[in-house]
């Protein structure tokens, strides 16, 4: 692939929302009817929580990940189109990294393909952020200051680059690009940067299309979405003919996991939405028109760090009796100091104890403004203890309690719960919670990134 500017427009096609998604083999083959400049996928992020980065595992199954790219290397290799990967692995780590690597040298073994890889890995060491943390040059993203204790306390710690280390990157010629935590849209942005388009487009189009089909109707992560970047405006159009986009899903798009969605940041910069323009292009495109962009007067990049708090052990079950739902508060905080008298030798520090209430205020908590009860309610009982055993016995004497507990007025002697799985405590594992989620000020915003270059097949 030629990547200096000749013709006025460039195509780049983003395989779907998240890889291992899944994607339509036919919207793919229908993309690739025209030049595409690159295709891209992004395969991580931190919508599934703290656990993947911590644990050092995927939240999407190798299965489905090889699917999705033992269908795409073998085109964009054939036609010399590059092909790049971010936040491989789901939380980007280097760990991650290498778990994608392996599966596309196994494809590369199976296939008899030769390439050649870029990886890029944003993992970062404990010292670095401290001497950043030193210099003044770390900022909360809402959350309390750093400290040195908190990432002394981290698992493990990602930076989430822009597409600076990408364009390094593509200096060595790359067929593939595999990246550790990566902000979505850098995948997108940075062969049509290098190509000299137009930044404020260039950004508002990656923007859109690295959820895959979101912002088509009917809207899905599992299926490609395509950009037309041309001199002062980009079309979208989903390749798939069962989907077709319009402004309003494409304008809204602009408020996915943004506080504003007018203004954008990046690690370059941010992107100005205020003047953006939407309009119907065909009856399944969209044209997008006047989004600018800002560099940032001091680049930035976003570090993402985890510690383990303890483990976890739920418990589910649902109940159906109108006395017991009508008194469910009173219930659960009496089976609460209950579990203190029994249990005495365990240390109130030394667990977490929470009734999740479905039906009542299970997802919004006390800040839920419908009062009504329902017929039925659905509680989890869910049990975070410092030690395995800790987290076992106080969900175990929380169930057996929740199933026998005499409250007022209460009529049988049998159980008052009704659990849907056998055994009925589940094991969860350890628990994680982001400790980093913090901005440090950087002199060259490849200064996070590792870049190998390697031969594979060869």
């Amino acid at each position: 692939m030629n990547l200096d500017k000749e013709d006025n427009k460039v195509k780049i096609l983003a395989l779907n929302g998240l890889l291992g998604y899944g994607y339509s083999e036919k919207a793919f083959e229908n993309a690739l009817k025209g030049e595409i400049a690159v295709i891209g996928v992004d395969a991580g992020s931190t919508d599934a929580g703290p656990f993947y980065l911590g644990a050092g595992k995927s939240f999407t199954s190798r299965s489905a990940v090889k699917r999705d790219v033992e269908i795409a290397l073998p085109v964009a290799l054939n036609r010399k189109i590059p092909f790049i990967i971010g936040t491989a692995g789901g939380a980007g780590a280097d760990v991650h990294v290498d778990w994608v690597k392996e599966i596309i040298e196994e494809i590369a073994r199976e296939k008899k393909l030769h390439f050649k890889i870029a990886v890029i890995r944003t993992e970062i060491s404990k010292e670095y952020l401290k001497t950043k943390l030193r210099e003044g040059k770390v900022k909360s993203l809402g959350g309390p200051p750093l400290t040195e204790e908190e990432i002394d306390k981290s698992v493990r710690l990602v930076s989430q680059i822009g597409a600076t280390p990408y364009l390094k990157a593509l200096e060595g010629n790359p067929d593939v690009i595999l990246a550790g935590r990566s902000c979505d849209t850098a995948i997108y942005a940075a062969i049509p940067l290098k190509m000299g388009y137009d930044p404020g487009l260039v950004w508002h189009a990656a923007k859109i299309i690295e959820c895959g089909a979101m912002a088509a109707e009917p809207g899905t992560a599992g299926d490609c979405m395509m950009a037309d970047i041309h001199e002062d405006y980009f079309i979208l159009e989903p390749p798939n003919p069962i989907r077709k986009t319009n402004p309003i899903k494409v304008a809204a798009h602009s408020l996915y996991e943004q506080p504003n969605p007018y203004y954008i940041y990046e690690p370059e910069g941010m992107m100005d939405l205020t003047q953006s323009k939407y309009e119907q292009y065909t009856e399944r495109s969209v044209k997008v028109s006047g989004s600018r962009y800002v560099k940032a007067d001091r680049p930035t990049i976003k570090i993402e760090g985890v510690k383990k708090i303890g483990y976890r052990v739920i418990a589910m079950g649902a109940i159906r009796t109108r006395l017991m739902i009508e008194n469910i508060d009173t219930i659960l905080e009496q089976i609460r100091e209950h579990i203190k008298d029994v249990l005495k030798k365990i240390k109130p520090e030394e667990y977490i104890l929470n009734f999740r209430v479905y039906g009542k205020n299970g997802v919004l908590g006390e800040i839920e403004p419908v009062k009504d009860l329902s017929h039925e309610l659905f509680i989890i009982i869910d049990v975070i203890g410092k030690t395995p055993d800790i987290a076992r016995t106080v969900c175990a004497v929380s169930r057996s309690s929740l199933l026998h507990f005499d409250y007022k007025g209460r009529k049988t002697t049998a159980g008052n719960i009704a659990f849907p799985y056998s055994p009925s405590d589940i094991e969860m594992g350890e628990v994680y919670v982001f400790n980093v989620y913090h901005v440090v000020e950087v002199d060259d915003l490849a200064e996070t990134s590792r870049i190998e270059f390697i031969n594979v097949g060869g």
